[in-house]
């Protein structure tokens, strides 16, 4: 019969007696396995068609049915079942809004400008046209320079002693 002190001890020393320490631990020799190297030569083992038969979809470069993932089997793939829709619009201009509430975290007095709104992460780093709507409150006068104002937004800025400017399209596109 083992004892409990002999039973914790026993997978921790070696024949010698001395104790076993993981880095001490020898390599496992089945535990890497060298790489296949397809299409080195007929003596290689896997030469000409290099392990993939003759001709078929599977012998092709990009390997499988249909090759671009889309093939079901036969059964009309989702992408062709699925009607096409909408338009997309390559002269779309990206124009992002800002409202009022968000230019209230600025200091009074500051000049809000399309850096300084990206630099807030108020407005995307690719941002081409900014425009200011008048959603929320604004409570310090500032100085305010995008490229588009809605009327209330431009009303309010005023009303509290603070300048809208209006900035040409071109002024941030050459940048």
């Amino acid at each position: 019969m083992i004892s409990l002190a002999d039973r914790s001890n026993r997978f921790e020393r070696t024949e010698a007696g001395k104790t076993m320490r993981i880095h001490e631990l020898g390599k496992d020799p089945g535990r890497t396995k060298k790489r296949k190297r397809r299409g080195r030569g007929e003596a290689s083992g896997l030469g000409r068609t290099a392990g993939y038969g003759n001709k078929g979809s599977q012998a092709r470069s990009g390997r499988g049915k249909g090759y671009g993932g889309g093939f079901e089997g036969g059964q009309m793939p989702l992408q062709r079942r699925l009607p096409k829709r909408g338009f997309h619009n390559k002269f779309r201009e990206r124009i992002d809004v800002v409202n009022l509430r968000d230019l209230d975290g600025f200091e009074a007095n500051a000049i809000v400008d399309v850096d300084a709104l990206k630099k807030a992460g108020r407005v995307r780093g690719r941002a081409e046209t900014v425009k200011v709507l008048g959603n929320g409150e604004l409570t310090k006068p500032l100085t305010v320079r995008a490229h588009m104002f809605s009327k209330t937004a431009k009303e309010r800025i005023e009303a509290l002693g603070g300048k809208a400017e209006t900035l040409s399209p071109s002024s941030e596109k050459g940048a």
